[in-house]
């Protein structure tokens, strides 16, 4: 019974709050004319007290009081229409406030707000989690919290884990996924990038490792391929690179969607881009000193001195080197492979809006109405960079 006396209560105060400004209507417009007749003849007063003492001349008073008289009666001959009106305008307004809008409420509370209606606990909307990832994240972990032995189940998760950025659980997972339904090269390339993606991109030893378990399961795998001759691009070892970069071009079709990229990387390792004219604009031959091309590229001594570094200092000189290149592009814009370089660096270090600004500042000195202008953004869709507004 107290429930329903304070929802009364409350109820009778809102319809107050809501009225009082309709109730006090006439009033106010009532109260505006008497304060500007107030302020009228006060000016009449004080008119009458400059002239008594000769601060104005009796002509200037004359044509002031003139001036103040108009204005006094033409508020005094608005006060009847201001204070009759508003009585009759908001009658419906005012039902609505008092029975409408409460029998509204009270029939909305009846339907979805009774305390007597059943709630939904986390196991009734994991029950029912629809699209939302996070439940169905948890569902998936309280099942295999009971059977830690389901390989389905962590084959399941691992991608979900990865995506959302939960790199050390994605590795777990696809470890018990390869423990129990065994390997894959679905499977080891998820291991693999998890690897890379708990060293800040590097291709460690032990996921060459995995990725080379792969190829003996799927000798033309794209994606193992790619990430072996990129651990040979930063190990030094730009010949073998470009080697391993320049057969997988060959190897994929002509409207893959890495072939950007992977000709990237054949630039950046002093080879021409597959399909390309060596004469071209754009073009790196195969010479010495082409492999400056792109600025930025680590040296053989800069491999080495981050083998021995630990996991912070070789993110700071990671860090330090993609500034130096951003630095570089700054002052020298049109070297269309040191773009492709920067905005795949900002991505791997998980910065997404420098890379999304490298994006932009490249398709300013190359648009995409351009092959190289379609290359950029080809590599910021592969990355996951929004491109929207970056051709602005």
């Amino acid at each position: 019974m107290l429930f329903w006396i304070l929802v009364a209560a409350l109820t009778a105060a809102l319809a107050v709050i809501l009225l009082y400004p309709l109730l006090r209507g006439a009033k106010a417009a009532e109260n505006i004319r008497a304060g500007e007749a107030a302020v009228y003849r006060d000016q009449l007063r004080e008119l009458d007290r400059d002239l008594n003492g000769g601060l104005i001349t009796p002509e200037e008073a004359d044509y002031a009081r003139a001036e103040i008289g108009r204005r006094l009666i033409a508020v005094s001959a608005d006060e009847p229409a201001e204070t009759a009106k508003p009585a009759r305008h908001h009658r419906f307004t005012e039902a609505f406030v008092l029975l409408v809008l409460p029998v509204l409420g009270l029939c909305l509370y009846l339907t979805t707000g009774r305390p007597d209606l059943p709630s939904q606990p986390l196991e009734a909307r994991l029950e029912n989690s629809g699209n939302d990832v996070a439940v169905l994240i948890t569902k998936a972990e309280r099942h295999l919290a009971e059977k830690p032995d389901d390989g389905k189940g962590w084959d399941v998760l691992a991608p979900i884990y990865f995506r959302t950025m939960r790199v050390n659980d994605a590795q777990l997972a696809y470890r018990n996924a390869i423990r129990l339904l065994g390997p894959s090269p679905v499977r080891l390339d998820g291991l693999a990038e998890t690897l890379m993606a708990a060293s800040d991109g590097v291709v460690t030893e032990e996921a060459r490792q995995v990725l080379e378990q792969s190829l003996t399961l799927e000798p033309d795998n794209p994606r193992a391929r790619f990430y072996i001759a990129l651990s040979m691009e930063q190990a030094g070892r730009p010949d073998e690179a470009r080697q391993a970069f320049e057969a997988l071009a060959k190897q994929s079709p002509d409207d893959a969607p890495w072939l950007p990229l992977v000709n990237e990387h054949i630039a950046m390792n002093g080879g021409v881009k597959s399909g390309a004219d060596p004469a071209a604009p754009g073009a790196n031959p195969a010479a010495p000193g082409a492999d400056q091309a792109a600025p930025g590229n680590p040296t053989q001594q800069d491999v080495a001195a981050a083998e021995t570094m630990s996991a912070g200092d070789r993110q700071q000189m990671i860090r330090g080197m993609v500034e130096s290149l951003d630095a570089k592009l700054n002052e020298d814009p049109n070297n269309f492979e040191g773009w492709m370089r920067l905005v795949r660096s900002y991505a791997v270090l998980n910065d997404k809006d420098r890379a999304a600004g490298a994006l932009k500042r490249g398709l300013a000195a190359f648009p995409p109405p351009g092959e190289q202008g379609r290359q950029l953004l080809a590599l910021a869709r592969e990355l996951g960079i929004a491109t929207e507004g970056a051709t602005q």
